[in-house]
């Protein structure tokens, strides 16, 4: 591999950090800027906050890049006059174009946490624990122009565990990819590696979640409402709704089992003791072990219920 090889790192999001930082600590490697999304305002002044990927990149003393569009022609120039032998991207945001992918000598890189061409697009990790699978992981590619489409370069595979969360699967995969990265970077620009295709016809698209997608539907069964409320925690979080005094309120689920042998209509409570709160499905039943009171603190289900009151026979949604 080329000693000192400059590289361009794009990433915004949690998931780009630890591969930024095996990148900076890779001597083969030389990091020589970063591009970001802009500031956006969090919390509830609405502050401008930088990305976790800017606070990585300026703790490093790297020059750091915000456009608001990658396809701004300023911007592409800008990156030109820079040069690069290869581009890393990873939790980015937006799709390059060609004028960004052609750039460097050896093209662009991705790292995408998902099993390609499975679950394309923004929220392959939580589309993955969505529908069932029993395993993912990370694939690096060779960037094309359309969404996560480019030549496979590495994959490696992690079974997802029935105790995890999507913000344990988030972080496993985010350190996978980085101890991916590096070998892979290695052989791609000396030339041992052969790109090979995507196969079309096994893609599937993952598109970006929601707040309104942690609302849990009763109607479904107990093993895909288990499945959304692991997937969804911490964020958006999965909810549901108990009418109180002619107001709904909502309530946060944080911690559910399924509980196979038991029946009830959807969203009817069908037990509710220290054990959990027992809730009807389309099949099956869901055990509630830990929930949130709109306004309140997380509680174990025996402790919730000793403030509010949530009986058997009445319903959950809404």
């Amino acid at each position: 591999m080329t000693t000192n090889l400059k590289i361009i790192y794009m990433g915004t999001a949690d998931f780009a950090v630890p591969s930024l930082k095996a990148l900076l600590a890779d001597s083969k490697c030389s990091v020589t800027a970063v591009v970001t999304q802009p500031d956006r305002p969090k919390g509830r002044d609405l502050k401008l906050q930088p990305s976790p990927v800017k606070k990585i990149a300026l703790e490093a003393g790297l020059p750091v890049l915000q456009p608001e569009r990658a396809r701004d022609p300023i911007f592409i120039e800008q990156l030109g006059t820079l040069g690069s032998d290869l581009m890393v991207v990873a939790a980015y945001g937006q799709i390059l174009p060609p004028a960004i992918l052609d750039l460097p000598r050896f093209g662009c890189i991705n790292v995408h946490s998902s099993l390609l061409p499975k679950y394309r697009g923004a929220a392959p990790i939580q589309w993955a624990m969505l529908n069932g699978e029993t395993e993912t992981g990370v694939t690096i590619m060779k960037m094309a122009a359309g969404l996560d489409t480019g030549d496979i370069l590495r994959m490696t595979t992690t079974p997802i565990l029935t105790e995890d969360t999507g913000q344990s699967l988030h972080d496993r995969l985010a350190v996978m990819g980085a101890e991916l990265l590096g070998p892979t970077i290695s052989d791609f620009v000396a030339g041992k590696i052969t790109p090979r295709a995507q196969m079309e016809a096994e893609a599937t698209y993952a598109r970006k979640i929601a707040k309104e997608d942690g609302r849990l539907d009763w109607s479904l069964s107990a093993r895909m409402l288990w499945n959304r409320v692991r997937t969804f925690t911490p964020w958006p979080g999965a909810f549901t709704f108990h009418q109180e005094e002619a107001k709904p309120r909502l309530i946060k689920i944080w911690s559910v089992a399924v509980e196979e042998d038991l029946a009830g209509k959807p969203g009817e409570i069908i037990c509710a003791d220290k054990s959990g709160i027992i809730v009807g499905c389309g099949q099956g039943a869901l055990r509630i072990l830990e929930l949130q009171r709109e306004g309140g603190k997380r509680l174990a289900a025996g402790d919730f219920l000793a403030g509010h009151r949530l009986s058997a026979g009445e319903r959950l949604g809404g």
